[in-house]
């Protein structure tokens, strides 16, 4: 843990160097909430979201906030490791899995033409309870087994040893945005009806859980957080086959997932609480899991140590650095591909917009890595072979 703020209602716990004042100031504003709980933590690839700071913590009591959770719900990584050595392969076989993957798996704001297997689907939820899941659920079935867009991606990549791993960094596509939107603005009419003492400049309108709006956004967190990972499995399985046909007795390892948009509800400090992981990972004791870096940097499979201090949290990557637009207007496109040709890495960046998630536009990630030597511990360095952007 680097700093403390202890200005406001509860302390603040930073594991950051220079934090950008847009989150400083959002988290302050969570520091003030009448329900947030023992103190609110941010992580060391913090930066300003909507309401509250991506890579923020916040456990609250018997509240739950939709904007703490953020519109991916249950965005998250995936990570396999193959029996195949790096050094025994062609770059042509490389782009071969990769040419691969692009036809199986639709990219950005394409989805299937087809609807997917529906047994793929989260079981175990009543879905005439589920109103936005509903609503949204025959759309869903074409956009399973999609990337999406953004800073989503799927990337080929060398562990310490020299085998091959495959990742991917993907969420639940529109089920997360219509919950969370609708949630958000079911929270923000309660709050006014009720006087809420929470300012609603402070895009932090919440759910009490003595209301039905609480219970119900919860189980559709849930369902999307669930369909997010059958989304990664689903790809993870395709990009399998992919390498499959591409190189000879490929073996795969158990898949690592975990996600990092969401809530739930834990134990800390001897109270149940709710706890809002917005931007941040589960890094409990002996818990494995993926921060990975950004296009052309290092990613890392980690092992969490369970501080108390940090509600058992840690980062979900490396960071933003800059805006998207930011991203695009000052960073030099033929130097960011410059870069990535030089370390011999796989990309697709060819237009300005692809700047966007440019390594440059994020923070260094082994300085993010020691700064939460306290919260994890390596497991597997991975560095990227090739890489596709949502």
């Amino acid at each position: 843990m680097q700093k403390v703020i202890s200005t406001e209602k509860i302390p603040i716990k930073l594991w950051l160097d220079e934090p950008e004042e847009g989150a400083i100031k959002q988290a302050l504003n969570l520091a003030n909430l009448p329900f947030a709980f023992s103190h609110i933590c941010l992580m060391p690839d913090t930066h300003q979201g909507y309401g509250m700071p991506i890579g923020g913590v916040m456990a609250a009591n018997n509240v739950i906030v939709p904007n703490a959770v953020g519109v991916d719900i249950g965005c998250g990584m995936c990570a396999v490791k193959t029996n195949v050595l790096v050094d025994g392969l062609e770059r042509s076989q490389l782009t071969q899995i990769m040419a691969g993957v692009r036809e199986v798996i639709p990219l950005g704001f394409d989805h299937h033409k087809q609807r997917q297997d529906e047994s793929l689907m989260p079981q175990g939820f009543n879905l005439d309870e589920l109103l936005i899941v509903k609503r949204q659920y025959l759309a869903a079935l074409k956009q399973l087994g999609t990337l999406g867009g953004g800073n989503h991606f799927i990337e080929l990549q060398r562990c310490n040893d020299g085998f091959l791993w495959i990742m991917i960094h993907s969420g639940s596509r529109n089920f997360g945005l219509q919950v969370a939107e609708h949630y958000n603005k079911r929270a923000k009419k309660l709050n006014e009806m009720y006087f809420s003492l929470v300012n609603p400049k402070a895009d932090l309108a919440f759910l009490p859980f003595e209301t039905n709006e609480a219970h119900a956004y919860y189980q559709e967190m849930k369902y999307c957080t669930q369909f997010a990972l059958a989304n990664r499995k689903l790809m993870m399985e395709r990009i399998q086959k992919v390498v499959t046909s591409v190189l000879d007795h490929v073996d795969y390892e158990p898949v690592i997932n975990i996600a990092h948009n969401y809530a739930a509800w834990e134990t800390h400090f001897d109270a149940k609480v709710i706890v809002h992981r917005k931007g941040a990972t589960s890094a409990k004791e002996g818990e494995v899991g993926i921060i990975p870096g950004s296009q052309g940097t290092k990613s890392y499979i980690v092992e969490g140590l369970g501080n108390p201090d940090s509600f058992m949290s840690c980062s979900h990557g490396a960071g933003r650095l800059m805006s998207r637009s930011a991203a695009i207007r000052y960073l030099d496109l033929e130097e960011e591909k410059r870069k990535l040709d030089e370390m011999g890495i796989i990309h697709s960046i060819r237009h300005k917009n692809d700047l966007e998630e440019a390594s440059s536009a994020y923070k260094d990630i082994s300085q993010v890595m020691a700064l939460q030597s306290d919260l994890v511990k390596i497991k597997v360095e991975l560095s990227p072979l090739a890489v596709i952007k949502g």
